[in-house]
């Protein structure tokens, strides 16, 4: 049974000005013969992370969808590590199959002293192998620590140990040629609809991070342009009170979905009761967003209204 690598491209693919196949990066790797198992290769458009869309991930999951029909027991894709954290949540929400599908990437490229791609790409490979990572969904592997998609997040803009899961940490571990997966978190209810990339491309969902004497002006004609918001709100889910009524005008036109800026822990519901306080916008029509971090929560907003699935039900997994 093979395993079906697709490299999207990325830092794990760049030797100054020449771009690296997946072929040249299966060849750099150490031990991968040892791995037991075929890797099918397959090279997609290679770009920066930064211009991934929500459309190639799509078709991404489509290549891997059919590799897994035709008898693959796992799938790697590699990219940039930029939006690593998005697309592996959009991944997770799609994905139906029991087979891991893993995404990993590097800090360093092939040129530098000490590149991680080699080390990472392995530690992905092993994980797709492995009967443990079955039904898990969406993973990313760096540094051999598995994370499940919906909790990991780049943390720092260039150190190798910048993917963690500030809420939960890492469901497993790659121990020499050992997948242990420790936790198995439950495997929530992925977006039921089928996302079309043509629909996905016209939806449109803001992501508004609240600041320290916020006036809201930038939300002004928002609900004109785009299809839902979601609210990157201070600590616990809290807005400037002159904030209030704008978001809550918003709120009754497109769905506004609330969440923290501080990186980690969910939003509170009943804890403050002025205005412009958690219970207050909730109150006015915002969803609750719970654990999901901003960035997520756009992901998982956008995926619903392109599919037009129960958002409040969708959410509600992560209250």
């Amino acid at each position: 049974m093979s395993i079906a690598l697709f490299t999207l491209g990325g830092t794990i693919g760049m030797a100054g000005k020449h771009r690296l196949t997946g072929e040249d990066l299966a060849a750099a790797v150490p031990g991968l013969s040892e791995l037991g198992r075929p890797v099918e290769i397959q090279d997609i458009e290679a770009v920066p992370s930064a211009n991934l869309t929500a459309a190639k991930m799509l078709e991404v999951v489509d290549a891997a969808s059919k590799a897994v029909s035709a008898g693959a027991g796992g799938v790697v894709v590699t990219q940039g590590t930029d939006t690593l954290e998005e697309t592996a949540f959009l991944v997770d929400q799609v994905w139906p199959h029991p087979q891991p599908f893993v995404l990993t990437g590097a800090m360093r490229n092939p040129t530098l002293a000490g590149p991680d791609g080699p080390a990472n790409l392995l530690a992905a490979l092993r994980v797709a192998c492995s009967p443990a990572a079955r039904d898990l969904g969406a993973l990313v592997v760096f540094k051999e620590e598995i994370h499940a998609a919906r909790w990991v997040r780049k943390t720092h803009s260039t150190s190798t140990a910048t993917f963690v899961s500030p809420n939960t940490g890492p469901i497993g571990h790659v121990v020499e040629d050992r997948v242990r997966v420790l936790t198995r978190p439950m495997r929530l209810d992925g977006v039921q609809g089928s996302a079309e990339p043509a629909e996905l491309d016209a939806t449109r969902v803001a992501l508004y991070t609240v600041t320290m004497d916020d006036d809201g002006l930038l939300l002004q004609g928002l609900a004109d342009t785009h299809q839902g918001l979601v609210v990157a709100g201070f600590g616990v889910g809290h807005a400037p009170a002159a904030l209030a009524p704008v978001l809550g005008e918003l709120a009754a036109r497109i769905p506004v979905v609330l969440t923290s800026r501080t990186g980690a822990g969910s939003i509170v519901r009943n804890t403050y009761r002025s205005v412009g306080s958690e219970w207050d916008l909730l109150q006015r029509g915002l969803i609750d967003g719970g654990f999901l971090d901003p960035y997520k929560a756009r992901v998982l907003l956008r995926l619903l209204l392109a599919t037009d699935d129960d958002i409040a039900a969708a959410f509600g997994q992560y209250v």
